[in-house]
C-alpha cells in the first residue's frame, strides 16, 4: 500500500514513529520527517541512521511540507501550532495519525500478529520477531523498542524489521484507544492493569481486540485477562500461565541475575527454555511469544530453540556497565506493573537498589499517583534509595497538577528513603555518590531515549571515583 507514496513524519524520532518510517522506507515509499530532538541536536546517531536509509530530514519549521501529495503523519505530542502542521493545512496535505497508518499496514498483511497488554508488549513483540526471523519466516516487525538482535554499528536504533514474508508483527497501543483499528489473525494479551485509561475502558478495548482475532494468546495469571479469555471459544484461545495448569505452562523456573531457565509444557510435550533476559515476568513474556508463533505453525521445539538466541531489548533491564561491583541498569519501567516487575527481578538477588525514576509526563503522574506510590513502596527494601527528578518535558502546554515532589512526599511518608532532585543530572550524581560495592543502580523512565546516555554517564562517573 505504500510503494510510490510520499510520507512526512512530524516527530520522526519518536519510539513509535521511527520504526514505522523505516518500514515504509524499506517498502519503497518516499519518506521524510522532522523532529524537535533533531533541531536541538539530541541523539544525532538516531537521525544519522534515518538519513542512511534515504530518509530526508528537515527542521520543524514547515519547510519540508510543500505538496498536497504528501501524507503527513504527526505524533500525539505535536500541537496544531507547530509550523509543520500549519504548513500541512496550507498546502492541503492529507493527514493521518500514526495509528491509522500502522493499522492499515497491519490489516493488509496476510498474517498479522498483534501484541497487546499494559506491560510487556515490546519484549513479546521482539521475541516473536526474533523467533520468526531465526526460523526463516522473514517477518516485518514493528516495535517500540530497539531489538538487540537486529541492532549493529550502522543501525543502532533497530526498532523495526522489513521482511518479504506474509507475517506482520506489531505491538498495538491501548492508551489512545487505537487498538480498536486492528484486525489481528493472532492476538496476544499479556495483562490488563491501570496505565493511561480506567480498568473498565481497558477491559472493553482488550475484549474487543481478542474477540476480533482468529486466535488469541492470553495470560490467565492476570485476573482480568483470564476473565476475557473465558468468553472465547476454547478452540480460539491459547491460555498460558506460570502459576497453574494451562495450554502453555512454565514449570521448574530457575532465576539467574541476567537470565532465567524453565520448562514449558504443552499437552504431553515438555521442552526446556533458556532465556538471556531475567525475571519471572519474562517467563510469562516468553510463553506469550511461544503461543503466538505456535499459532502460525512453528513447532514447540523450534520455538524454544530460537528463543534461546533472543538477546533482549535496549532499555529493558539493560545492563549498561559494572564498576567496582556496582551495576548500572537501564530500564523502561514507568507504570506500576513495569516498575514492580523490574524491582522484583532485582530483589530476587542480594544487594541494595539505588533507583532513579524519571516520570514520563505530568498527566500520567496524575492518573497513576496512588498506584505508582503503592508499587514503589511495596517493592522497595528498607535500605533502597529512590530519587525522582522532574518529569520529562519536550515542549508544549501541560498541566502540572501532580509533580515528582508530590510522589516523593507520599513515599517518604511511609518511611522509605526517597527524595526529589529536580534536575536529573544532579539526581544521577547524588546516586553515584551514594553507591557502594554490591549496589545496583537502576535508571527508569519512558518517552526519553537520552536516559540511556544518562545511565552510561553514571558508569563513567563511577569509574572516575577510583
Amino acid at each position: 500500500m505504500s510503494t510510490g507514496k510520499s510520507f512526512f513524519f512530524v516527530g520522526i524520532g519518536g519510539s513509535g514513529m521511527m520504526p514505522l518510517a523505516m518500514i515504509l522506507a524499506g517498502q519503497g515509499a518516499t519518506v521524510a520527517g522532522s523532529d524537535r530532538s533533531l533541531d536541538q541536536d539530541r541523539l544525532p546517531a538516531k537521525f544519522d541512521q534515518l538519513r542512511a536509509m534515504g530518509i530526508a530530514l528537515f527542521p520543524q519549521d514547515g519547510s519540508g511540507i510543500t505538496s498536497a501529495d504528501q501524507i503527513v503523519i504527526a505524533s500525539a505530542a505535536i500541537e496544531a501550532t507547530v509550523p509543520d502542521m500549519i504548513a500541512a493545512d496550507r498546502v492541503g496535505a492529507t493527514r493521518m495519525s500514526r495509528a491509522q497508518l500502522l493499522s492499515d499496514l497491519f490489516n493488509a498483511a496476510p498474517q498479522a500478529i498483534g501484541v497487546a497488554g499494559t506491560s510487556g508488549k515490546s519484549t513479546v513483540t521482539g521475541m516473536i520477531g526474533w523467533m520468526l526471523q531465526a526460523l526463516g519466516r522473514n517477518p516485518t516487525v514493528m516495535n517500540g523498542a530497539v531489538m538487540k538482535n537486529f541492532a549493529h554499528a550502522d543501525a543502532p536504533f533497530a526498532s523495526s524489521l522489513v521482511g518479504a514474508g506474509d507475517l506482520f508483527v506489531s505491538e498495538v497501543d491501548e492508551s489512545d484507544g487505537s487498538i480498536a483499528l486492528y484486525q489481528p489473525a493472532v492476538a496476544v494479551l499479556n495483562n490488563v492493569s491501570l496505565d493511561h485509561k480506567s480498568l473498565d475502558e481497558l477491559r472493553a478495548l482488550f475484549a474487543d481486540f481478542i474477540g476480533r482475532a482468529g486466535h488469541a494468546i492470553v495470560n490467565i495469571d492476570n485476573p482480568d485477562a483470564d476473565a476475557l479469555a473465558a468468553a472465547l471459544p476454547a478452540d480460539r484461545a491459547t491460555r498460558f500461565s506460570i502459576e497453574r495448569a494451562a495450554d502453555l505452562q512454565a514449570i521448574f523456573i530457575e532465576e539467574k541475575p541476567f537470565g532465567v531457565d524453565f520448562m514449558v509444557t504443552e499437552a504431553d510435550l515438555i521442552v526446556e527454555v533458556t532465556l538471556q533476559v531475567p525475571g519471572r515476568h519474562n517467563v510469562a513474556n516468553a510463553l506469550a511469544a511461544i503461543g503466538a508463533v505456535r499459532a502460525v505453525g512453528v513447532s514447540l521445539h523450534d520455538a524454544a530453540s530460537a528463543l534461546a538466541g533472543f538477546a533482549g531489548l535496549k532499555r529493558r533491564f539493560d545492563l549498561v556497565g559494572q564498576v567496582n561491583d556496582i551495576a548500572v541498569i537501564d530500564d523502561f519501567g514507568h507504570n506500576p506493573d513495569k516498575i514492580a516487575a523490574t524491582l522484583e527481578t532485582l530483589h530476587a538477588f542480594a544487594g541494595r537498589l539505588l533507583i532513579l525514576f524519571q516520570p514520563h509526563g505530568y498527566g500520567p503522574l496524575k492518573v497513576m499517583r496512588h498506584e505508582l506510590v503503592a508499587s514503589l513502596v511495596a517493592h522497595m527494601a528498607p535500605d533502597d534509595l529512590l530519587v525522582l527528578p522532574d518529569p520529562v518535558y519536550h515542549g508544549g502546554t501541560v498541566t502540572r497538577e501532580v509533580t515528582s515532589a508530590d510522589i516523593i512526599a507520599d513515599i517518604a511518608a511511609t518511611g522509605r528513603h526517597a527524595r526529589h532532585i529536580p534536575l536529573r543530572e544532579q539526581a544521577a550524581a547524588w546516586l553515584v555518590d551514594q553507591a557502594r560495592p554490591g549496589d545496583r543502580i537502576i535508571v527508569m523512565g519512558a518517552r526519553d531515549d537520552t536516559l540511556s546516555q544518562l545511565a552510561a554517564d553514571m558508569v563513567t562517573a563511577l569509574a572516575s571515583r577510583g
